[in-house]
């Protein structure tokens, strides 16, 4: 990626940032066989995509849907992530399932 011009980025070294020359942005997240790419410009990421295809063998599977047990939902106002799916399963494999809900207190003006 980095002979693409592409930098790491600095607080996730599992994402790539390429900003272009008209103030465009691509960004790509690698997890050892996953890619999530994503750009503002379908032109060229259809170029993208050809160029990975010259580098890697790779599948384009469409739209994201799920990526490392989140699940991922889009809509004309907002995009939704959620583990719903991967926390009810490991409840399951756990023998947890049948637990109770408890609620956890958090100062809620906590600044993290």
């Amino acid at each position: 990626m980095k002979k693409q011009g592409y930098d790491k980025g600095q607080s996730d070294h599992i994402m790539f940032v390429k900003h272009s020359d008209d103030s465009k942005i691509t960004i790509l997240i690698v997890y050892v066989d996953d890619i999530i790419l994503t750009r503002d410009d379908e032109i060229k990421i259809a170029r993208l995509k050809r160029g990975l295809v010259e580098e890697f063998e790779i599948k384009d599977l469409g739209q994201l849907r799920f990526f490392l047990g989140m699940k991922v939902t889009r809509s004309k106002k907002a995009i939704v992530v959620s583990q719903r799916k991967y926390v009810i399963d490991l409840l399951q494999e756990t023998g947890m399932s049948s637990c109770k809900p408890s609620d956890t207190l958090m100062d809620p003006n906590k600044k993290l």
